[in-house]
């Protein structure tokens, strides 16, 4: 295989640069049962934290809440819904403010990087860009990224969520680099699908997940699009060192 000139690469905020999922769920979890009973949605039993996870990993609360509007055959208006998307933020980021630390071993990885000064760094990411801003700053990782932190809710005209494509393309276009020369670390299936439909390398990340869940989730993630899975930010190293070789 021909080697590859990688020049930039782009990382996903939640559970990929920091541990943020399950705070966000679990407030983000209290907030729906609020609204399903204001909309008088008969759920089959509360959305918990996990169960949220489960099903919605990689999306952002508006992502979700157009979803359940589709199941539960429920609407809101555009007012009401960027209320709840307002609230959301609040209750997630006071909670990240409160809790949040770094994926293990991705500062060394941060700082290696930094160091070296041969990639361009920056953070493409589902939830808004409040949030994403408010999670690299509070773990001591926004220095290594200036303003280059996109967020698919808050950086496009039209608010969207991974796995729609577009926040890696408006990314990589306000950058001004070519797909091929970037790579992606993603976590989720949603993710992976939005950086490979964008052109993207895509590696997957598993190293959040109960150790139970590491397999199928490295299964998926290869479905998905990801040319190689990292368990460990360790590997890191070695994984680009192959897509430059064009071994991947």
């Amino acid at each position: 295989m021909s080697s590859q000139k990688i020049t930039t690469i782009l990382l996903d905020c939640d559970n990929t640069l920091v541990l943020s999922e399950d705070l966000a769920f679990e407030g983000c979890a209290d907030l729906i049962n609020e609204i399903a009973t204001a909309k008088s949605v008969p759920l089959p039993q509360p959305f918990t934290g996990p169960s949220l996870i489960t099903e919605f990993v990689g999306q952002n609360f508006r992502g979700m809440m157009v979803s359940l509007q589709k199941r539960y055959n429920f609407s809101m208006t555009d007012a009401e819904l960027d209320d709840y998307v307002r609230r959301e933020e609040d209750v997630v980021i006071a909670k990240l403010k409160e809790k949040l630390v770094p994926c293990v071993g991705v500062d060394a990885v941060l700082e290696k990087l930094a160091k070296e000064g041969k990639y361009k760094l920056a953070v493409v990411s589902s939830s808004a860009l409040r949030r994403v801003k408010a999670s690299v700053e509070k773990v001591g990782q926004d220095k290594y990224f200036g303003e280059d932190v996109y967020s698919a809710a808050t950086s496009l005209p039209v608010p969207t969520s991974k796995p729609d494509p577009a926040i890696y393309l408006h990314a990589i276009k306000v950058m001004g680099k070519r797909a091929e020369e970037c790579i992606a670390v993603e976590d989720s299936k949603s993710g992976t699908l939005s950086g490979t439909r964008a052109g993207i390398k895509v590696v997957g990340y598993v190293g959040p997940y109960p150790e139970e869940e590491k397999e199928h989730m490295t299964q998926v993630l290869t479905e998905a699009g990801a040319v190689v899975v990292m368990r460990d930010w360790s590997e890191f190293e070695g994984v680009l060192e192959r897509i430059q070789k064009g071994e991947l």
